[in-house]
């Protein structure tokens, strides 16, 4: 066979795994350049013709953050390109997140040849690691470092499969540079795509279905906690029928998106990232507790009864078990179950209403929520109220909001109202997710207004992901929050001060970003965005925001930085301490 180039036939190693990613439609593969896989990019460039696209990113964690916030709009993986043992190093923070969060992705890796008589002088051997995939084999569901061309074709395909099978999760597939510059002598055979899909989760057990639908059917309080649920509308509208059918409670979380419109009456309290105080007492009062895929159920009850058993009969919808490691916790507190479904929570909601037969009821009336702005310097409370009337009635996606928000400050009316937290809790993830989750809004036609309101903080980490989004004409919209400080651990800080009974005020010694304030807008126009300079006023604001949807619906992006007062309110805070 010639090895000169061919636009059909791969001629090359990387020829043929360019082409299975092709036939995988991941769409996208997000990347920093590196030499260790420069045989698959120069096939994706010239053999494939950038398909999938290669999207350019100046940071391998704004890469892999990018891929998060696509999955969380489209439920499917994206690809992830981290050149050998250093781009895994830099990415693993994102991937950890992906994996807390339990989205798709499929990370491909690369290292100097595993041949050492291949290596070149130097820098193959610094790059060339002993099985690299250790690095982050405890925050991901599977890694695979095949030894041949046609292992590495199969080792796609299951790879894609494994992190669209629920519970999802990134994988990471390390490619030898040598396999991926092997000249090919011989066709390989062919790989039938269609047959190795990712497997859905079976259908509710009847026989519990039965046994919950007795439960429910006689009580009269019962409280849903709805926890990572899907974004799909059929599912949206059934999770309202069944509370309706119930006259249930329903209690919801910040961390995890929207689930349930606000404006409901079911609702209790606000969503946040720790349920407040009368979430907690409909909890302690309820008769049936229904945990549909809760973040540490186990953790929240403990909250609410401390070690005393607890008194309500519990119906537990999750296969979250199934991602359950030994090296991280996230799996949260051990809690007791009455009726434990091994299935999505959707798929245990469409059974339920199906088994059920009460009787419908109506709604309670729409909860009321704040809609003014205080004198003084603005709080994230205040930026909220800002935001909902400059926005006026266009439908937004919120695909992050600050650690100071709650459902009180962002109310829900469908599937992606907001998409949550990042899974990990690591600062520096907002501006990837945000570029990733406005892209994914774009391809797939959702006609939301792509709002992310992140920290001074989390945006300055990888302010860098604005650049892609510039550069790939996404549109987007992100509000900075700048109050010139990690804030969050000035709070920790004064907690632990006053328990010692040290100065308070030292609580911002290592934490206050000043002398000199850092140029937010500076550094967003530096990356292509439109910025408009630090606002300090409600008026600057609402100016603002004007400009910045007519800059975002014409395709472009726009960065607002907010001077914004610190602060927390009170039941904030008091979850925080009691979080630890």
């Amino acid at each position: 066979m010639s090895h000169k180039s061919n636009n059909d036939v791969p001629c090359w190693g990387s020829d043929a795994i360019a082409k299975t990613l092709q036939g995988l439609e991941l769409n996208y593969i997000a990347l920093n350049p590196g030499a260790s896989y420069r045989g698959l990019h120069d096939s994706l460039v010239n053999f494939t013709h950038n398909d999938p696209r290669l999207l350019l990113c100046v940071h391998e964690e704004a890469a892999v953050a990018i891929a998060h916030g696509y999955a969380k709009v489209t439920g499917r993986a994206m690809g992830v390109a981290l050149h050998s043992n250093v781009g895994l190093m830099h990415g693993s923070m994102g991937i950890y997140n992906a994996w807390c969060d339990r989205v798709p992705m499929v990370v491909l890796g690369a290292t100097g040849p595993v041949d050492a008589t291949q290596r070149r002088s130097w820098i193959d051997w610094i790059h060339t690691s002993q099985d690299q995939g250790s690095l982050i084999r405890d925050f991901v569901k599977w890694d695979d470092q095949p030894g041949g061309v046609t292992a590495t074709l199969h080792a796609l395909v299951e790879g894609v499969s494994r992190a669209g099978t629920a519970p999802r999760g990134p994988v990471y597939i390390n490619i030898d540079a040598a396999l991926q510059e092997k000249a090919l002598d011989a066709p390989l055979p062919e790989i039938d795509i269609s047959r190795r899909g990712a497997p859905r989760t079976g259908a509710p057990v009847p026989d519990l279905v039965n046994e919950a639908a007795m439960l429910l059917s006689g009580a009269k309080k019962i409280v849903v906690l709805m926890g990572r649920m899907s974004h799909d509308y059929t599912d949206w509208t059934r999770r309202i029928a069944f509370v309706e059918r119930l006259g249930a409670q329903v209690v919801t979380d910040f961390k995890t998106g929207a689930t349930f419109p606000s404006a409901h009456g079911a609702n209790i309290g606000h969503a946040g990232y720790f349920p407040d105080p009368k979430a907690k007492a409909a909890i302690a009062e309820a008769e049936i507790i229904v945990n549909l895929d809760w973040l540490d159920f186990g953790g929240t009850l403990r909250s609410v009864f401390g070690d005393r058993p607890v008194p309500a009969r519990i119906i537990s919808a999750t296969i979250d078990v199934h991602n359950h490691r030994g090296w991280v916790k996230d799996g949260g507190a051990p809690a007791p179950a009455d009726v434990a479904f091994l299935n999505e929570p959707d798929q245990v909601v469409a059974a339920l209403v199906e088994a059920l037969e009460a009787q419908e009821t109506v709604p309670l009336p729409a909860l009321s929520l704040p809609d003014e702005v205080k004198g003084g310097t603005m709080t994230s409370q205040d930026i909220a109220v800002l935001l909902r009337r400059g926005v006026n009635k266009r439908s937004v996606c919120l695909i992050r909001a600050p650690l100071s928000w709650t459902g009180a400050d962002w109310p829900v009316s469908h599937p992606f109202g907001s998409l949550g937290y990042d899974g990990g809790g690591g600062i520096g993830s907002g501006p990837g997710m945000a570029v990733g989750a406005a892209l994914a809004l774009r391809d797939e036609g959702l006609k939301h207004l792509p709002l992310a309101v992140l920290g001074d903080g989390d945006f300055l980490m990888n302010a860098s992901a604005l650049w892609t989004a510039v550069n790939q004409g996404v549109p987007l919209m992100i509000v900075v929050v700048n109050n010139h400080s990690f804030y969050n651990d000035e709070v920790h800080q004064e907690s632990v001060a006053k328990e010692r009974e040290r100065p308070v005020e030292n609580k911002h010694v290592g934490i206050v970003m000043n002398g000199p304030d850092i140029d937010v807008s500076a550094i967003a126009q530096g990356f292509g965005a439109t910025s408009y300079g630090l606002l300090t006023s409600p008026t600057a604001v609402m100016k603002a925001i004007s400009n910045a949807l007519e800059v975002v619906e014409s395709g472009g992006v726009a960065v607002l930085e907010i001077e914004a007062a610190k602060g927390y309110a009170p039941s904030m805070v008091q979850a925080m301490r009691s979080a630890g």
